[in-house]
């Protein structure tokens, strides 16, 4: 084995001290955040991801609240629910678990959550601001997988990366904020031909797909970073989207699965949530103080 195995939990950590000493400047001003957490119907497949969100909001600073409703709450109903989250002050962010029941579009919520509280950064607003460079509060995911390929010696100007998969809230992300880095972007997909002819021509490869062993080290270049997205239950353990043993032979920097992308993903939703309190205290300051 030969590349450097990227410690997602470190970088996770050092983000989460520096989201925590914000945190405790905005609580002495007032402005103490508060996530809460929305879920519907059976919540066991969500359950994990709430319980770790729970714990890296304790280190974080970020006062955490579960909300679980019954599987027959109908969409109407949910969206009053995020309108009076919306409207209340003493809430600073909004997490939409999924899976969500069939008769609630995921996307619908989305769009009801106010933009100043989408933590997780799918509002399409949030989406949008991407496209023109202006990240305030960014899809987790993408933006945890890009900050942690900054973190490596590699210079992002004229880089050569390839993204495999283009999803909305993860692979096509990554490649504007790639782009916006100065980094020269292919983005492949399930109807990209020969998809390791531009892996093996990248200083830098992200894979997002959901599909087990799909990269290979032969669709590498020899010392490319490696930022595997995927998570996958394969025989009761939790892999990737590559295959790790003989990616990590060629790559020169790669990301395990678990303890990679992971922590760093659920840091930047922490980080998003105290960029949103922090912003929510300036909007009110400036909508509603008098002028002298």
């Amino acid at each position: 084995m030969s590349a450097t195995i990227i410690d997602g939990k470190a970088l996770a950590q050092v983000k989460l001290d520096e989201t925590y000493a914000e945190a405790q400047r905005l609580s002495e001003a007032g402005w103490a955040p508060r996530l809460v957490s929305i879920s519907v119907g059976d919540v066991a497949a969500a359950e994990l991801y709430v319980r770790n969100q729970k714990k890296y909001a304790e280190k974080a600073g970020v006062a955490f609240e579960v909300r679980n409703y019954p599987e027959t709450i109908s969409l109407e109903q949910l969206q009053g629910v995020l309108a009076g989250l919306n409207a209340d002050p003493r809430v600073n962010g909004i997490i939409i678990q999924r899976p969500l029941p069939a008769h609630i579009p995921v996307k619908v919520l989305q769009k009801a959550v106010h933009p100043l509280k989408d933590v997780e950064g799918m509002h399409p607003s949030s989406i949008g601001n991407i496209v023109y460079n202006e990240l305030e509060l960014g899809p987790c995911t993408a933006v945890a997988a890009v900050e942690i390929l900054k973190s490596l010696p590699l210079q992002t100007e004229g880089l050569n990366v390839c993204v495999i998969g283009h999803s909305e809230i993860v692979g096509k992300p990554i490649a504007f904020l790639m782009m916006g880095l100065g980094a020269t972007v292919t983005v492949c997909h399930h109807m990209t031909r020969q998809v390791s002819v531009h892996s093996r021509a990248a200083d830098a490869v992200f894979v997002a797909v959901g599909k087990p062993g799909l990269v290979h080290g032969e669709m590498l270049k020899p010392g490319a970073a490696l930022i595997d997205i995927g998570i996958n239950r394969v025989e009761g353990r939790t892999v990737g989207d590559a295959d790790f043993d003989s990616c990590a032979e060629v790559a020169g920097w790669i990301t395990p699965v678990p303890g990679g992308v992971g922590p760093v993903t659920v840091s930047t939703l922490m980080n998003n949530a105290v960029r949103a309190t922090r912003m929510q205290m300036d909007h009110y300051r400036t909508t509603f103080t008098a002028a002298e």
